[in-house]
Formats: structure tokens, C-alpha cells, sequence
């Protein structure tokens, strides 16, 4: 389906607006497949005569459904393992003795799409409950788009999503076969919760998280965007905490207010006396 390069800026810049995100050429390919649930839920027949729909007045919740199906929501459990290995092998013990007058850690999801991450993390201390007897462990997952975090929240899975990253004794340790699909346990869930966020936006709650994953959620960013995006996410981490990028994702050349950790592929410290850039507007 063609679709017309006024249509298609008008959908590049709704995107834009409502998230960040760059719609660019590369992308546009897909626009319209995208779409196809939106159209056949509203009966409409082209991007073209979406774009009218969306120019009327009373439109908003139009707009959000667009704006939703053109997110790219792709993940699943464990996803980049060699990466997420790091947590319990290294990164994590490390915060385990920084907080042990604490016992507490806060950890933040950025981008968590429907919950996967989130979840993967809260089986990986299920797995180690011994060592974390005693601690409070508090997972916030965060994502622009409502019905991922509904998703998310209700922890239930299609039987493709959860052998996506899971072997068959981790599926059955912590999920339970429904006519639904998969429900994960409620004692894994207990660690989690989910809601609402953009990550253009202040960070979610007061207090500081001692490990932010923000993964393949910066690629989609223009460069002045993504700093701010790095700014917004350095503010919301505690000093000595650390954040998590994804495998293709780098700071270096981007921001500079984080810096790579040694030894630690896609593991990154804020940077001291780093520049603050001036935050954009966001809805979110």
C-alpha cells in the first residue's frame, strides 16, 4: 500500500510528538502494516484516508491507537542473555553489598514494552531467594504505550511468548498453563509493578533507582532527543548505580553523562561533572 509523502509526514510527526520517536525512511516501508488492525477496528481503507480522520476534531483517541500500533513493541524473556547475564553474576552482587545497610534495591525498566524484561528480572531473584531472604526488591516497569502496560500487567503470555528466551523448566517453575496461556506466578510478581511512562518526561516516583535498563529504546531517537533522554535517565539514577543499554547501544559519541564501566559490555556509571542539556517537551 503507498502511501503519500504528505500522509507520511503527517504520521511521522503525530509519532514525534507524542514520544520522540523518528519515523524515518528506513522505517516507512511498514507504516502501513502497522496500521492494518486500526484500520480493519475502524473500517478504514488507506493511510490517506486516515490522515483525514485524524485532521477532524474529537480524534485523540484515534491518534493514541496510531501512535501505539506504530511503536515497536519486539522483546522477550532474557533477551541479549550474554548482556543480562552480567546482572547476577557481577553487577548485582556489587549492589548487594553497597545497599547491605539498606537492604533494599529499586530498579527501573525504561521502555518495557509488555513486561518480559521486567519479569525476567523477577524470576532471576525467585531463582536466588536465599541470597535475597530479607531484602525488598522493587521492579518498576515503564512504557509510552497503555496496552503494553496492560499486558505487563496481567503476566499472562501466548505459549510463543514464553518459550521466547525460556527453556521448559524455567517455564514450569514459574508459570502456570491456563486456557489463556501462561500465567506467571504471583510470588514472582510480588517484586513488580508496572505503569504508564515516557522516558522524555521527569522520571517516574521520587526515589532513586540503583539500576535503570533502558534497551533498544534510544535507537529510535534523534541525537538531540536521545541526550535528553540520557539526561532524564542519569537524574532518576542514584550515584553509584548503574544503567543498562542494549547490545547495539553505546554512550560513547552520545552523551556525556554516563561513561562505560570496565569489562561490562552495555553496563554504563554516570559521569561526574557532566554538561546538563535543556530538556524538550513531551507528552508522557
Amino acid at each position: 500500500m503507498e502511501v503519500s509523502e504528505a500522509s507520511h509526514q503527517i504520521i511521522a510527526d503525530l509519532l514525534a510528538a507524542r514520544t520522540g520517536q523518528q519515523l524515518t525512511e528506513s522505517r516507512r516501508w511498514r507504516v502501513a502494516t502497522a496500521l492494518s488492525g486500526v484500520f480493519r477496528e475502524r473500517g478504514i481503507s488507506n493511510v490517506d484516508q486516515l490522515v483525514c480522520l485524524l485532521a477532524s476534531p474529537g480524534q485523540s483517541e484515534l491518534a493514541q491507537d496510531v501512535v501505539e500500533a506504530l511503536l515497536n513493541n519486539e522483546t522477550y524473556f532474557y533477551r541479549d542473555k550474554p548482556t543480562f547475564d552480567q546482572l547476577p553474576e557481577t553487577v548485582l552482587p556489587e549492589m548487594a553489598e553497597k545497599r547491605r545497610s539498606t537492604r533494599r534495591l529499586s530498579i527501573w525498566s525504561a521502555g518495557c514494552s509488555t513486561g518480559q524484561e521486567v519479569h525476567s528480572l523477577a524470576m532471576m531473584f525467585a531463582e536466588q531467594r536465599a541470597r535475597w531472604d530479607g531484602w525488598t526488591i522493587d521492579i518498576l516497569g515503564t512504557d509510552i504505550s497503555h496496552k503494553a502496560i496492560k499486558a505487563a500487567r496481567s503476566g499472562r503470555y501466548t505459549q510463543f511468548e514464553v518459550q521466547r528466551g525460556l527453556g521448559v523448566n524455567e517455564m514450569l517453575r514459574h508459570f502456570d498453563e491456563t486456557n489463556d496461556g501462561w500465567q506467571i506466578h504471583d510470588d514472582v510478581r510480588t517484586s513488580t509493578r508496572f505503569q504508564q511512562h515516557n522516558v522524555l518526561a521527569e522520571p517516574p516516583g521520587r526515589q532513586s533507582f540503583d539500576l535503570v535498563l533502558c534497551r533498544n529504546v534510544l535507537l529510535y531517537f534523534d541525537p538531540i532527543t536521545r541526550a535528553t533522554a540520557f539526561e532524564r535517565l542519569r537524574s532518576a539514577l542514584a550515584p553509584d548505580g548503574y544503567l543498562m543499554l542494549g547490545a547495539g547501544e553505546t554512550v560513547v559519541g552520545q552523551t556525556d553523562a554516563f561513561a562505560p564501566t570496565s569489562n561490562r559490555p552495555s553496563i554504563y556509571s554516570p559521569a561526574r561533572n557532566a554538561r546538563s542539556v535543556l530538556p524538550i517537551a513531551a507528552n508522557g
